[in-house]
């Protein structure tokens, strides 16, 4: 049986607002630990932190838990090379 188009409609804006509710918890979770990392006093170009965002997401989803095991052993400043040689 199909759905008729109203009802579609309607799920869409459900999940539209599910989605919006679960980007702002992520936010948050992110903000917080950025903050505790002391990211707030750090005055950085948006697209360069962007990137670094971006490098940090890859290298926790390369490998899984190991990567990431490796990841959070690697010291704030230190490249992940090191930690490999290490």
């Amino acid at each position: 049986m199909k759905k008729p188009s109203r009802q579609i409609r309607d799920e869409i804006a459900r999940l539209q607002d599910q989605l919006k509710q679960a980007e702002t918890r992520e936010a948050e979770r992110i903000g917080r630990i950025a903050l505790k990392a002391g990211m707030g006093e750090i005055e950085i170009d948006e697209a360069a932190l962007q990137s670094v965002f971006e490098e940090i997401a890859g290298r926790f989803r390369k490998g899984g838990s190991r990567s990431a095991k490796a990841a959070a052993a690697v010291p704030p400043g230190a490249s992940s090379d090191m930690a490999d040689q290490g």
